[in-house]
């Protein structure tokens, strides 16, 4: 049996849905230009207020538009494998993104992030299994000042050329699929190009894609322009949007949980409802980053166990509907990787995998999602893997191992048939060693305890006390990222889909306003980092 936390009453989600359709009749929901002509033409009334469209979308749209929305997908590895099942109440985890600061392992103070930062994650997150994707996790800021310049005094450059900077960063160094995003309309093209060019075409990237868009609405109510417009175009391009709502509780949404989840509920609905009327049966998932707002500080404490709580809700809401899901888990509001960040992101790592979200974000993130932290992810992994075990359950298993495993001697159908009438949980053990208690002696001992158990890394010291002073946990996350990059191995890429790489990040920096000779160049392919 798979072990459950469900928090919503199936009467619960009815409600919250009821209400949530309520309000995208009233008081409605604001939405950008790029999304009026599509409502319109589905006979959406669209009111005007404060220079902005407020569209009032029926409930039998909404529905409609449900439909159409697939209930599962995959995302693939660069070899074509599948890597992420979207869908039921698989599991899976990724580092979270995409923060502005790098916590330094040596003077423990946050810094700016740079472009060897987002390589050691990359190196360190394609080397742990228990990341099933690759995230792009923090924003390049020594790429922007090297290659913007002056345009980086127009606030739209940065984004447009951080984003695809990133992107390429990852898929330079990375096989695993990608939980991405765009912060500008106009970036969002040459990033879903590098993947196609990553990928082999356009169409070979709708078949088999290799990463997943963060979309977000802006709270309460709003899908602004360029959220509106990169919903659509991921729609029509055939790549998978995440639709990431952060309604926070008591700040910019009601200060009650329940009344937080209502309000994502609407927001995604309308998400959804303007993607799939972009392109009906294009791939969407029910996600978001709600939290609770702290009337103590004025944040968002993402290591809050009610955040947590709300992520686990709107989960439900979107499983109710048969949608595929996300949550947004696994990080603290310390500063340090520290007692403090250990409880709150294990914590949220088990309640995630125990509410069946298909993706968890968020390993690996300090600071209310403002610093990362590589050691932090390397123990966060830690966590991911126990918080795995215990989803699995406790399943009953044969006592006595196969006939090829413990008595070879066991070949006739006679015997085979006696032999499974024997199995039992305990007694059948307890039936070749008595009460001497020797079970390290057992076959079955030795065959079924991989199985049985989780043997975490040397980051865990359940080692007795030694001659040797003990280390802490960070001390001993630090060697293990050493020895992570010193495994990593860079993916080989064609010189062809390197020249592609190219050829797309030149032509967007024309785009964004970086014309010198060498500015293309600047953010273009990276060499290899160790």
């Amino acid at each position: 049996m798979r072990p459950r936390i469900q928090l919503l009453s199936p009467e619960l989600i009815n409600r919250i849905l009821r209400e949530a359709f309520e309000l995208l009749m009233n008081p409605g929901v604001r939405v950008g230009s790029a999304a009026v002509e599509l409502l319109h033409s589905a006979g959406v009334e669209i009111g005007v207020e404060i220079n902005d469209g407020v569209a009032h979308i029926p409930e039998a749209l909404v529905r409609q538009c449900l439909a159409s929305a697939p209930h599962d997908f995959y995302l693939y590895k660069r070899q074509g494998e599948k890597a992420v099942h979207y869908g039921g109440d698989d599991v899976h985890f990724d580092p979270g993104s995409c923060c502005v600061q790098m916590l330094d392992p040596d003077t423990l103070e946050a810094r700016p992030s740079e472009t060897r930062d987002l390589v050691r994650i990359v190196q360190v997150t394609e080397t742990l299994p228990q990341f099933a994707a690759q995230s792009t996790a923090v924003v390049c800021n020594d790429a922007c000042n090297d290659a913007c310049n002056d345009a980086c005094r127009d606030s739209r450059a940065p984004s447009a050329i951080g984003d695809l900077y990133r992107l390429l960063i990852v898929l330079q160094h990375s096989d695993k699929p990608v939980v991405t995003g765009s912060f500008s309309a106009a970036g969002l093209q040459g990033m879903i190009d590098l993947l196609a060019a990553d990928s082999g075409g356009p169409d070979k990237l709708r078949q088999q894609p290799r990463a997943v868009f963060d979309v977000c609405p802006s709270p309460p109510l709003n899908w602004s322009e360029f959220g509106s417009h990169n919903l659509i175009d991921l729609a029509r391009a055939g790549v998978p949007a995440e639709i990431v709502s952060m309604p926070l509780a008591g700040g910019t949404a009601p200060v009650t949980l329940a009344g937080s989840v209502t309000q994502h509920a609407a927001e995604t609905l309308a998400g959804i409802t303007l993607h799939q009327l972009a392109a009906p049966g294009a791939p969407i998932v029910w996600g978001g980053a709600p939290a609770i707002f702290d009337m103590r500080t004025g944040g968002a404490p993402m290591g809050a166990v009610e955040t947590a709580m709300l992520n686990m809700a709107c989960a439900e809401v979107g499983k109710h509907l048969g949608l595929p899901t996300h949550g947004y888990l696994v990080a603290t509001d310390s500063k340090l990787v520290d007692a403090q960040a250990g409880a709150e992101s294990a914590r949220s790592a088990m309640l995630g995998a125990l509410a069946g979200i298909n993706m968890i974000s968020g390993a690996g993130m300090l600071e209310s999602l403002a610093c990362f932290s590589v050691e932090k992810l390397v123990i966060d992994a830690e966590s991911i893997a126990s918080a795995y075990r215990l989803a699995r359950g406790i399943e009953v298993r044969s006592n006595e191992v196969r006939s090829d495993e413990v008595h070879s001697d066991v070949h006739d159908e006679k015997a085979r048939g006696e032999k499974t009438a024997r199995e039992t949980l305990a007694t059948a053990m307890f039936a070749q060693i008595g009460l001497s208690g020797e079970f390290l002696k057992l076959k079955e001992t030795r065959a079924r305890f991989r199985q049985e158990q989780h043997l975490p890394s040397p980051v865990i010291d359940r080692s007795a006390r030694g001659s040797e002073p003990a280390t802490d946990v960070f001390t001993r996350a630090r060697t293990r990222v050493d020895e992570l990059v010193g495994k990593y191995r860079k993916p080989a890429l064609s010189e062809d889909v390197l020249r592609k790489f190219q050829a797309i990040v030149d032509r967007e920096a024309v785009r964004a306003g970086v014309e010198g000779t060498e500015s293309g160049k600047n953010i273009g392919v990276a060499p290899a980092t160790k």
